[in-house]
């Protein structure tokens, strides 16, 4: 009875609202994780190309570094609105500001990670044979690694942020909640929300923090040997 009383009282803590919303609260949470995932994964397809450009042509590299600066300076509420004339209403909007924001994070941890590769080991492979996309794919981008999945992983934690700022065009997941409660002042739908959404972005860290440790099993072995 006092649990369902915590609705009535309006308090941050409430039990009762977990319970009868469960289904709101799990759609919210899908969607949130797909306009990460999406903006994420799309943000990364298009930083590794600009990173290398940048890389081959020095004449590009401050082009591109100064221009997804000058991106990821841009308000939200700003970048959004901008995006809403071309993509209407739609997860579009939400999902293209965010890969806009991520490419000065990823674009230059690509690069940092890439240019961290010492040449005697480029040296070594193009003595056995290995030509340029055998090079970066075979020896450079798994050396570079530790540099990129740091940017992924801040960029994933960042996005997981921004991502509810979408909920003033509807595409928030759940940032429409936590915007909705504030609207009307409902505590336990802000802090839920909220707590959930801080729950994404740390559980999306120790993933690819975890996925991070599978792919390098060297730099475990180099961490062990230095103790």
């Amino acid at each position: 009875m006092a649990d369902g009383n915590c609705l009535i009282s309006n308090e941050w803590i409430c039990g009762e609202y977990v319970r009868t919303r469960g289904q709101e609260l799990t759609d919210a949470t899908l969607e949130h994780v797909g306009i990460t995932l999406a903006s994420v994964a799309i943000g990364l397809l298009v930083a590794f190309p600009l990173a290398l450009l940048a890389r081959r042509w020095r004449s590009v590299a401050g082009p591109v570094l100064g221009l997804t600066t000058i991106l990821y300076t841009v308000p939200s509420l700003a970048m959004f609105s901008l995006l809403l004339p071309v993509f209407g209403v739609s997860a579009a909007v939400v999902i293209t500001g965010l890969v806009l924001y991520s490419l000065t994070i990823l674009v230059r941890n690509i690069m940092a990670g890439l240019a961290s590769v010492p040449e005697e080991a480029r040296e070594a492979a193009r003595g056995m044979g290995y030509g340029p996309l055998r090079l970066l794919f075979g020896v450079e981008l798994p050396l570079a690694l530790p540099a990129l999945m740091a940017g992924l992983r801040i960029t994933t934690v960042s996005t997981v942020s921004l991502t509810t700022v979408g909920a003033i065009i509807g595409y928030g997941g759940l940032g429409n909640l936590i915007y909705e409660g504030m609207r009307s002042f409902f505590k336990a739908e802000v802090l839920t929300a909220s707590v959930l959404c801080v729950a994404l972005a740390v559980v999306a860290d120790l993933l690819l923090l975890g996925l991070q440790r599978l792919l390098t099993p060297w730099a475990r072995k180099n961490r062990k040997g230095t103790t």
